[in-house]
């Protein structure tokens, strides 16, 4: 069976694309990355995530002391967003820089080293930050240095970026994902590592808008 690398982050994307790369036939192995967030939430659930679909993972911790982000350092507050805000061009302070560059070097490592042939993001352009390392101009940027610096892609078998999600809507994300029997319920995707969701940083407020637009229940907020 093929195999894939799928980032995990706990969220409900990148819990799709498991899902997903598990329905295309692949065998899935899971990369989960503590990287010094403020808080473990997310690290729990996509554990929860990889368990429920039977599928191996490993917990790289990493530390960038430089922090850079709100999502690191204790100093910077997460903003409370608004739609407006939402749909500007500027990049929020939640922006960890590289952070899916960093991401993805790992990830080719790994897969060369246990011969997969795919690595799978779940990356979206449509509803998301503004994050510019989730647009597809970078991920076809990134195809090219894959090709180019890995034995396996001078020896022809490139390892595939695959970003299932990259041109979707958060509705239709959470739609392909009902039909897949994603566990949603488990995913976590709120900035803030409370007990419950905060329900107003911006990824608290872009997935209430997604399960409101598909008109699905968000079991995750259902039980809270």
């Amino acid at each position: 069976m093929k195999k894939a690398v799928i980032l995990l982050s706990g969220g409900l994307d990148s819990a799709t694309c498991l899902y997903w790369a598990k329905q295309q036939g692949y065998d899935c192995h899971c990369l989960l990355f503590d990287y010094g967030q403020k808080h473990k939430k997310e690290i729990y659930q996509a554990i929860k995530v990889a368990q429920s679909a039977k599928c191996s993972y490993q917990i790289i911790k990493i530390s960038l002391p430089w922090k850079g982000s709100s999502l690191l350092d204790n100093k910077l507050s997460i903003r409370q967003a608004t739609n407006s805000q939402l749909l500007s061009t500027n990049i929020p302070s939640t922006y960890v820089p590289a952070r899916n560059t960093i991401f993805l070097s790992f990830a080719l490592s790994y897969a060369e080293t246990i011969k997969a042939v795919a690595v799978v993001i779940g990356a979206n352009a449509l509803d998301y930050s503004g994050y510019p390392d989730c647009r597809p101009a970078y991920f076809r940027a990134a195809q090219k240095l894959f090709n180019l610096a890995t034995k396996a892609g001078v020896e022809g078998k490139n390892i595939k970026i695959l970003t299932p999600l990259v041109n979707k809507t958060k509705a239709e994300i959470i739609k392909l994902g009902t039909r897949l029997k994603v566990p949603y319920k488990l995913t976590w995707s709120c900035y803030r590592g409370g007990a419950k969701v905060c329900g107003t940083c911006d990824s608290c407020i872009l997935r209430a808008k997604g399960f409101k637009e598909a008109e699905i229940i968000d079991e995750a907020s259902v039980k809270l």
